[in-house]
């Protein structure tokens, strides 16, 4: 931790390419390394907001630099918003356990509320019951005065009545004791309680106040770092969760627009369309056809195009007809020719042996 603090330092003092050779280039900054802190590109990193209290989170180990956070803002990535997730997720953990705590000092005043004293006896029903306990001591000592009497003339039976109806006056008597004991008791813990300084939990940060503090203590209070940092980082997650809804509702209105545009194009078409249709209808009438004379007119274009493909289809066939015939026609003569030359030659031949058997000479000789 020393080394990474003394180097950031240094980093602050004399710049990132502080050991970079003169005839060597300096790297480019990319917000993008994984050695700058996502959480400072985003808004602040939270480490910097609790330092020295109870929620200190200790020193953060990446790099914070302002000119990757200048670029940052610059920079429409869709990475963005991945820096912007861990951001809100770490927010909303932190902020997660502040609630917790919050709730749990309110249940605790709750239940010191609840263990109060309750409302003592008014002055006038304590009275009461000192008379009425002095009237149910008086009964029971003359019953017990009569069940010693009854004991001593042998009537056990009555004795024992008079004993179970002594002990009914004792136990209705020490319960009027009870009351006029917790009363006081209660009288007591009330002024106590009146005493006391009453005390709230603060919504911001959880801790305990005092209710009517001096405005000195109230005002360090609100200036002190606990609170300070919850509140910066509640206004932080607010304000990217707004800013999200607002991107997110511009962009469905911008969809709702373009769709809204192109079903206004889509009926447009359709009422030119509509239009034509109605034209083409209106002219067909004015002209004196219907829709069957179209049709007919149709089909009959049809047919005449298919007679006239059929013709020319059968002109060039019988063309390439004639033309294989006078091809073969050709070749035919030419082989009649052939044949015909060569039968010439073999006569000649012939005829030339026979000149030469008879005359005893060559035909040269004969020729000449």
């Amino acid at each position: 931790m020393a080394v990474s603090a003394a180097a950031a330092l240094l980093d602050e003092l004399m710049g990132r390419n502080r050991n970079v050779a003169p005839t060597e280039k300096a790297k480019p900054i990319n917000w993008e390394d994984p050695e700058f802190c996502k959480f400072f590109l985003v808004k602040f990193c939270p480490h910097d907001l609790f330092v020295n209290t109870r929620a200190d989170l200790g020193a953060c180990s990446k790099v914070h630099d302002d000119e990757a956070k200048a670029l940052f803002d610059k920079s429409t990535s869709y990475k963005k918003a991945h820096y912007e997730d861990e951001f809100i997720h770490f927010a909303q953990g932190m902020l997660s356990e502040v609630e917790r705590k919050i709730a749990k000092g309110k249940q605790r005043l709750a239940l010191i509320g609840k263990n109060d004293p309750q409302s003592s006896l008014t002055p006038a029903q304590t009275q009461r019951n000192v008379e009425q306990i002095a009237l149910l001591s008086d009964k029971i000592n003359n019953l017990v005065s009569e069940a010693e009497q009854m004991g001593i003339q042998g009537n056990v039976e009555q004795a024992q009545g008079l004993m179970k109806l002594c002990d009914q006056l004792k136990e209705e008597r020490e319960t009027l004791r009870k009351q006029n004991d917790n009363s006081h008791w209660s009288q007591t813990a009330e002024l106590a309680a009146a005493q006391e300084k009453q005390m709230e939990v603060c919504e911001v940060c959880g801790a305990f106040l005092i209710v009517g503090d001096a405005q000195s203590r109230i005002d360090d209070h609100l200036m002190g770092k606990q609170h300070v940092g919850y509140a910066k980082l509640r206004a932080a997650l607010d304000e990217i969760v707004d800013l999200r809804n607002a991107q997110r509702e511009e962009k469905e209105k911008r969809r709702d627009e373009e769709r809204k545009e192109r079903y206004r194009q889509l009926e447009e078409e359709e009422k030119k369309r509509d239009d034509r249709r109605r034209k083409r209808d209106d002219d067909d009438h004015r002209g004196g056809r219907d829709r069957g004379d179209r049709d007919r007119d149709r089909d009959r274009d049809r047919r005449d195009r298919r007679d006239r493909n059929d013709r020319d289809k059968d002109r060039d066939d019988r063309g390439s007809s004639r033309s294989r015939s006078y091809r073969d026609d050709r070749r035919h003569r030419s082989r009649s020719r052939d044949r015909r030359d060569r039968r010439h030659d073999d006569d000649w031949r012939r005829n030339d042996k026979r000149s030469n058997g008879r005359d005893g000479r060559s035909s040269s000789h004969r020729r000449d």
